[in-house]
């Protein structure tokens, strides 16, 4: 039986293995590869690099700005998470509401980065469509801190309300009604029994908006302007006219800094979050004009939302904007006709799909191995680990390290090395997913498939993919979704022949093609809904 047992654990062994090794090669190499390349010299080791870049004023006034308006725009997202998901969770505004909040909130991240910057651009620019709707009077100056703040908070928004939305439908508002009970004000009761449980989960939500924002490319590349910071800066180092791979390296390692502190200070604050024995259903006080209220606002900040967006709908389908507004599908047909467009959509087509299935093979791998019985768990640290280290690397990062070390190697420019570096850069989120749903599953169903003689394998296809089938699909969709948005990463390693849409939107800003730039964003758009719509049925239907 002994042997029988130890022989079932073959499979694991060499899946262990495999995964094991992708990581090796293009996780741990390329990691090396960058460090390695920063302090790099003509006699050897020398940390000359950095002495360089830190004595630049302007990489000094990069890291600064990009610091504090990350921050800014952490503190202020929370702050609107906050206010829909406690609408969403603490009031009896009606379910209509609710779930227009719910679904819109979520929207920009089917979207890429680089096209928040443009639609905020169109938006609020002298001749933008809300700038005409107001009688020609331009709000703000589009360009530097207010331009980066708008597409900061419409990027991170999502995340944020997920974040305190799922935190708050495990509170336990039976406390509400004893804290109540006990005398206390609706101030204190506030506090103690919204406030206190979610601080966890406000700091989170902080950190995982500050990191995004830090470290993101799209949005400073359309409204940065003149403003100095270290995404921009590590683009100029080793794309610009004059690129310097040493320079670009150390940029780049820096670049780790707030990523590793900030998953630090998320692995600290897990031991605040509270956990409830019992959720008790309850119903919500009824309060009209703090429901009245709420739904005003967040209906507000909605629409403020969306309205930004609306403009993507509108300047493609005009004859020529903002001079000729009649009505004309003459630039979407061109486009849609356009064979060399259309084949940039093709390949990122090709690219999230494909990313989506071998990711989502290589995750439930992962989870497999951490999270049922097997291997042991410390096999499973090994892929915990990865998952942690892949959380704290940026997408531009991963993708500057990429390109120094696969540069002359049969895999550059290929649609391979795309799809890999999508796999292992957002790898950490769908393992999570994944590692929790199989924890869930009754752990007897392998012992009692071994007594009956099922071999691993049937014994993971008879049982334990069949009860992980939501889980899958959830990983599938979000890996897809990624892949078809994401642009930090892929700009350093897409070629000519492997141009995928986000970088191709890239290359059209320079020609100030906008036109082409907001159709191939509706296809992103389009792709990405219809692909969680069919998700969404796929849940629902199992569900059932």
């Amino acid at each position: 039986m002994a042997q029988s047992i130890s022989r079932r654990n073959i499979p694991l062994k060499v899946i262990f293995i495999a995964a094991a090794a992708v990581f090796a090669v293009f996780l741990l190499i390329p990691m090396v590869m960058i460090f390695s390349k920063s302090i790099a010299g003509d006699g050897g080791v020398t940390f000359a690099h950095y002495a360089d870049i830190l004595s630049r004023r302007n990489f000094g006034a990069a890291f600064r700005n990009s610091v504090l308006v990350s921050a800014a725009a952490g503190l202020l997202t929370t702050l609107l998470a906050f206010v829909l998901a406690y609408t969403v969770n603490y009031t009896n505004v009606s379910k209509a509401v609710k779930k227009i909040i719910k679904v819109l909130a979520v929207v920009p991240m089917f979207l890429p980065t680089i096209t928040y910057g443009f639609a905020i651009i169109y938006s609020f620019g002298k001749q933008g469509l809300i700038t005409m709707l107001l009688g020609g009077h331009q709000l703000f100056d589009i360009y530097g801190v207010p331009g980066l703040m708008i597409g900061y908070v419409i990027y991170t928004l999502p995340i944020a309300f997920m974040l305190l939305d799922n935190t708050m439908q495990y509170i336990d508002k039976k406390f509400m009604i004893v804290s109540r009970a006990m005398g206390d004000s609706k101030l204190r009761s506030f506090i103690t029994t919204v406030v206190s449980p979610l601080l966890g989960t406000f700091a989170a939500s902080f950190i995982q908006s500050f990191t995004l924002s830090f470290t993101d490319y799209g949005i400073p590349t359309s409204v940065g302007g003149n403003m100095d910071l270290v995404a921009n800066l590590l683009y100029n180092e080793m794309l610009g006219s004059l690129p310097n791979f040493n320079t670009g390296s150390a940029v780049a390692i820096t670049m780790l800094l707030p990523s590793i502190v900030s998953i630090m200070l998320l692995t600290y604050l897990e031991r605040f979050n509270v956990r409830y024995n019992k959720i008790s259903v309850i119903d919500i006080e009824k309060n009209r004009t703090r429901d009245v209220l709420l739904g005003i606002v967040s209906l507000i900040i909605i629409l403020l939302m969306m309205s930004i967006f609306a403009v993507i709908f509108v300047v493609p389908f005009v004859d020529q904007w903002p001079y000729r507004l009649v009505p004309s599908f003459e630039h979407v047909s061109k486009i849609l006709s356009d064979p060399s467009l259309m084949g940039v959509f093709g390949n990122s087509l090709l690219t999230a799909l494909l990313t989506a299935v071998f990711g989502t093979v290589i995750v439930f791998c992962a989870a497999v191995i951490s999270a049922r019985e097997g291997l042991g768990k410390r096999f499973g640290r090994v892929f915990d680990s990865i998952s942690l280290v892949t959380n704290t690397i940026p997408g531009m990062v991963l993708g500057v390290a990429y390109l120094l070390t696969f540069s002359g190697t049969p895999i550059q420019n290929t649609f391979f090395i795309i799809i890999v570096c999508n796999i292992i850069h957002f790898f950490s989120s769908p393992y999570i997913m994944m590692k929790n749903g199989l924890e869930k599953l009754n752990s007897s169903w392998e012992t009692t498939a071994k007594l009956m003689g099922d071999s691993w394998f049937k014994t993971i296809i008879r049982i334990i993919v069949p009860n992980s089938f939501i889980t899958i699909a959830e990983v599938f969709g979000y890996y897809f979704i990624n892949a078809m948005v994401t642009v930090s990463a892929v700009i350093f390693i897409a070629g000519a022949r492997t141009m995928v849409i986000t970088a191709k939107i890239k290359e059209l800003q320079h020609f100030s093609n906008f036109n082409e730039i907001f159709v191939l964003s509706i296809l992103i758009l389009i792709t990405n809904l219809v692909i969680k719509g069919i998700m969404y049925l796929f849940i629902n239907k199992k569900n059932k």
